[in-house]
């Protein structure tokens, strides 16, 4: 197997598992999720122990690739140069946290949940691409 094929293939493990994880977490579910932001309601924890699961896992992950000269499929990590917080960055995550509140959704589990054919999924998925391609068209060509 090629060094592309390998990539691909291992791409499409990961993304499976990625999906049952979300599917088994309940992030596929809005009202789940959006019990979960409700802390002055209904409020549901259990969101809390998937998210502090994920930050087990990234940890873990962070400090093996700290020991890597570079990726197993790649010539080189591709991490952000950027490491200032300045008010871009304040009202991207705002502008997340807002659309995740209402909608129940962010994009991996709404990829993930497109087989499901429920068109408040599609209708999400599709609102979420025409957002980053006026993102795209706006913002960074303006750069």
């Amino acid at each position: 197997m090629n060094n592309r094929a390998a990539r691909v293939a291992l791409a499409l493990i990961c993304g499976a598992v990625f999906g049952f994880g979300l599917s088994l977490s309940g992030m596929m579910n809005p009202i789940r999720v959006r019990g979960f932001l409700d802390i002055f309601g209904a409020w549901d924890p259990s969101l809390a122990f998937v998210m502090a699961g994920a930050v087990g896992v990234a940890t873990v992950g962070v400090r093996i690739m700290r020991h890597l000269s570079r990726p197993v499929l790649d010539t080189e990590f591709h991490l952000p140069a950027a490491r200032r917080i300045d008010g871009r960055l304040i009202g991207g995550t705002a502008l997340f946290g807002i659309g995740w509140g209402m909608a129940g959704f962010c994009p991996g589990p709404a990829l993930a949940s497109l087989p499901l054919g429920l068109p408040a999924v599609a209708a999400f998925v599709v609102t979420m691409a025409l957002g980053m391609t006026v993102h795209d068209r706006l913002v960074v060509r303006s750069k």
